[in-house]
């Protein structure tokens, strides 16, 4: 006779308190940052993060390499812009709030379209497949203009109906809090999807697909069920892009949009759920704020990208549960020193590399306007040796002396992690 047993499971309070500082973060923005810049910002990484955790179910959870997610994201624009203007017209009766879902529904439909032939393969073969679904989608935008509007692109107007509460979503901070509102239900799905069943397959299938076969799953199906859920919340962040930017133009499908995801998701960190949170943050950062103080952000946008995959792999996420794994421990504050050593050191470097970029990009662009430029307060003359010489001599130093901050580092980290798996072992032998 079986007995019924009782088990006490106490709430994962940790949990709780991410989720309900997350959400504070999301209602409480808008109060800190009062801008029109600041609360735009706000709504775009919203979207970004929206949009680089659906590419992390490919890339993170599930090992896809894809070049082509801005297809998902970008014709899920076109759809709800449409969708915008029948609501505008009268012929259609939707709420404004529930125009992203139909982005949403449209990314899903395209993802079941192309994820079929595009997941049939893994690997390369499948990065190949996404890079040219993603330039087939970018030239048919500039070829039938009755639907992607053409070069001009297609634009509405989202105060359409009649208010809702008082709700009009005009003011940018009423459109906010839409956003808000969909980037913590989108997050915490995503989060929840990722302990499914399916999600657990999914990271076995990424970590190894021939053990999954072998016990009787399809690993085409498990990747093209995660394409498709994948397409659906970039359709909705292609849907938030549209209410908030009201217009819809050809770079929501192309290749840099695309590549745009894949750089900022692997920086923030793609090993890691939150990582991609952080790597939204920073392409709203870069692509807005750095774009506008130097003509040659995709220089420095590049540089930090190779400065990540050279000595951080794991991107930000990465380097920060490293560093909570070492404070467990009670370790951290050995190292705070070298940390301290290794950004002043990393910053006399790049101070140096961007006095010289900034003077290379100023004879190639604005020489006509003076041989003269500005860089962090000081006038840099591109004609006199001595900026030159002062630029490149700053930045070797700063090299130098990075290189070998970061070699003693490295061997007092290595240290630290010995002694870590030692402490390990003792406490599973106690």
């Amino acid at each position: 006779m079986s007995k019924a047993y009782y088990q006490f499971k106490p709430y994962n309070v940790g949990r709780w308190i991410i989720w309900t500082l997350f959400a504070l973060v999301l209602l409480l923005a808008p109060q800190v940052f009062t801008s029109n810049l600041s609360i735009s910002m706000l709504a775009q990484m919203g979207i970004a993060i929206i949009a680089c955790l659906s590419y992390n179910l490919l890339l993170g959870q599930g090992g896809m390499l894809s070049f082509g997610h801005a297809v998902y994201s970008g014709l899920g624009s076109y759809v709800a812009i449409h969708t915008l203007l029948k609501v505008s017209a009268g012929t259609l009766a939707v709420p404004v709030s529930l125009i992203p879902l139909i982005g949403g529904v449209a990314g899903f439909f395209f993802a079941i379209l192309f994820g079929y032939v595009t997941t049939k393969k893994s690997g390369t073969p499948f990065a190949m497949i996404t890079l040219g679904v993603g330039e087939l989608v970018f030239a048919l935008s500039l070829m039938f203009s009755d639907f992607f509007g053409g070069e001009a692109g297609i634009s509405a107007n989202r105060v359409v109906g009649d208010p809702v509460l008082g709700i009009t979503f005009g003011p940018a901070v009423q459109v906010y809090y839409l956003i808000a509102l969909y980037t913590f239900v989108c997050v915490a799905a995503m989060y929840a999807f990722t302990r499914t069943p399916l999600g657990r397959i999914l990271n076995a299938v990424r970590d190894n697909p021939e053990r999954v076969e072998f016990v009787g799953y399809n690993t085409q199906v498990v990747r093209y069920l995660a394409f498709m859920i994948s397409g659906f919340f970039a359709g909705i962040a292609g849907g938030l892009g549209a209410i908030q930017f009201e217009i819809v133009t050809a770079e929501v499908v192309g290749p840099l949009r695309s590549g745009a995801y894949l750089l900022f998701t692997f920086l923030g960190g793609a090993t890691f759920f939150f990582g991609p949170i952080i790597g939204g943050v920073l392409m709203v950062l870069a692509l807005v704020l750095l774009s506008e103080l130097t003509k040659a952000w995709l220089l420095y946008l590049g540089l930090v990208f190779l400065f990540m995959v050279m000595y951080a792999p794991g991107g930000i996420a990465g380097l920060i549960m490293m560093n909570l794994r070492v404070a467990a421990f009670g370790r951290l504050r050995e190292l705070w020193v070298s940390y301290l050593a290794l950004a002043v050191t990393g910053l006399v470097a790049l101070l140096g590399a961007g006095g010289v970029i900034e003077m290379v990009y100023h004879l190639q662009l604005n020489a006509a306007i003076g041989p003269e430029v500005q860089y962090l307060g000081a006038t840099l003359d591109t004609r006199a040796v001595e900026s030159w010489f002062g630029s490149v001599f700053v930045m070797l130093t700063g090299i130098g002396l990075f290189e070998v901050t970061r070699r003693r580092f490295r061997e007092h980290w290595s240290a630290i992690q010995i002694d870590i798996e030692k402490e390990i072992k003792r406490r599973e032998m106690a």
